[in-house]
């Protein structure tokens, strides 16, 4: 058997041998619980039983049925949050058999998911840092009343799983460098601007396909994609379909979030046609198995890479496709956020500035606090003015930013063979470049920084960059 599945199977089948009551392990000590809503809570206990659940916040008592298994499920009311700690209180009423969480926040929840930028610890890979990691684990401890993360481990399964191997954790200098990089940042700024503790469940697997992250039943129907089980044991660990989704996401499904962020793309790269179409198929069927409606789904735009293939800007314009096509979403751009010398590198080390986008994304999308910027320059249309280009974009905060020693332009004639293009005109309020180019008499087509590694300077007024686009689709 492969280790890394034996591993996952001997962490869920070790189960309670008398009758009494047990937590999931979701939830336990340190947890944070979405304000104002009605938070699930789940467990095992005696079998066709009650079980009574008493917060510290309320006396009201919530009685549950255990089933013929001794599952439970339940859910209580949650107040508006703050800082406050709180305890939780269950009782199995077939023995008075008694457990108590304490330690309980109450705040905004945010599920964290997708491949190793968004499970990239502060800590960082080697030989990968993260910028200004060690600073955030020095004084991780501040935010001890603040932030809470439980990280589910890496994980894969052929079955669905209903618990991992993971419990909530309290920041340190002892703790922290296992955080997310980009989770941490966002937790940190959406907790500054609401003034209430911030909870993540980091599930991100370095590597992992979006089919990594969907059911059987779904992957089942796409022809290039084989689902037969010595195929997926050949397969590198973390190309595989569905094990992530049953050993990673299964077992968090039922816990209660505010929204999903989402960092993931780079290993489909190679098939960047079926991309927006299945990340919105995963979507929607992630929000079903939540059960809390369209709830927010901010992604972020893959960084500069040297892939080697010139592909991953159709993997780009397939993420904005997918935001397109899903409801109550939106993506932050990246194309500034790779140095000129990490174009080998797949994990650029700038997280800092995508967790606070994200969290700005938040926000002012799901918060209300719209003096955040989060929409980056786009390219809108075009006009040919002899052997000019003028070039029009959607700035929608102050126009545009760039007036001088601008890159990342190209254009090209009707043979779409593109040449470097020099920016001869620029008006920020109204936002177009009128480009130019020796090598293009009659230009009918423009590109910016549609490469794998190319990295422009073009920005909006609140310096959100120009999204990498082509004309000519």
């Amino acid at each position: 058997m492969n280790k890394l599945f034996a591993a996952s199977l001997l962490a869920v089948v070790v189960v309670p041998l008398q009758a009494k009551v047990t937590l999931n392990s979701m939830v336990g000590d340190n947890m944070v619980l979405q304000q104002e809503s009605k938070a699930r809570l789940w467990g095992n206990a005696s079998a066709s039983g009650t079980i009574e659940i008493r917060p510290s916040w309320s006396d009201e008592v919530t009685v549950v049925k255990t089933g013929k298994d001794g599952r439970w499920l339940g859910t209580v009311d949650t107040p508006s949050g703050n800082f406050d700690t709180h305890s939780i209180t269950f009782i199995d009423n077939s023995d008075r058999d008694t457990v108590t969480i304490n330690n309980v926040l109450i705040g905004e929840v945010w599920l964290a998911s997708g491949q190793s930028n968004m499970q990239m610890p502060l800590k960082g890979y080697e030989p990968c840092p993260v910028n200004g990691g060690y600073d955030e684990v020095a004084e991780a401890s501040k935010r001890a009343g603040s932030i809470r993360f439980l990280t589910v481990p890496l994980t894969q399964s052929y079955h669905p799983l209903d618990t991992v191997a993971a419990s909530w954790v309290v920041p340190s200098p002892k703790t922290a460098p296992e955080f997310s990089a980009v989770a941490w940042h966002f937790a940190k700024r959406v907790s500054d601007v609401l003034e209430v503790p911030v909870g993540i469940v980091s599930a991100a697997y370095g590597g992992a396909r979006v089919e990594s992250w969907l059911p059987e039943e779904i992957v089942k129907g796409y022809p290039d994609i084989s689902l037969d089980r010595d195929s997926i044991e050949g397969m590198v660990h973390w190309m595989r379909p569905v094990v992530m989704y049953n050993a990673m996401f299964m077992p968090v499904k039922d816990y209660t979030y505010r929204g999903i962020l989402w960092y993931q793309g780079c290993s489909n790269v190679d098939s960047w046609q079926t991309y927006a179409s299945r990340l919105a198929t995963m979507v929607d069927h992630w929000r079903e198995m939540i059960g809390e409606g369209d709830i927010p789904f901010y992604a972020v735009e893959i960084a500069p890479f040297d892939y080697g293939n010139d592909r991953s800007p159709y993997l780009r314009e397939a993420q904005w496709d997918a935001i397109g096509m899903i409801p109550n979403s939106g993506m932050v751009a990246t194309n500034d956020m790779a140095m000129p010398h990490e174009r080998h590198n797949i994990h650029p080390a700038e997280k800092r500035t995508i967790g606070n986008r994200l969290g700005n994304l938040a926000l002012n999308h799901t918060y209300g606090h719209t003096q955040f910027p989060v929409d980056a320059p786009r390219f809108k249309s075009l006009e040919q003015d002899g052997n000019r280009l003028k070039v029009l974009f959607d700035a929608p905060r102050n126009g545009l930013c760039r007036n001088h020693n601008i890159k990342g332009f190209e254009i090209a004639g009707e043979d779409k063979v593109f040449y470097p293009a020099e920016v001869v005109g620029i008006d920020d309020q109204k936002a177009f470049v009128i480009l130019a180019s020796p090598e293009v008499e009659a230009p009918r087509h423009v590109r910016y920084c549609f490469h794998d590694f190319q990295l422009g300077n073009m920005c909006g007024a609140d310096f959100l960059p120009l999204i990498p686009f082509r004309s000519d689709r």
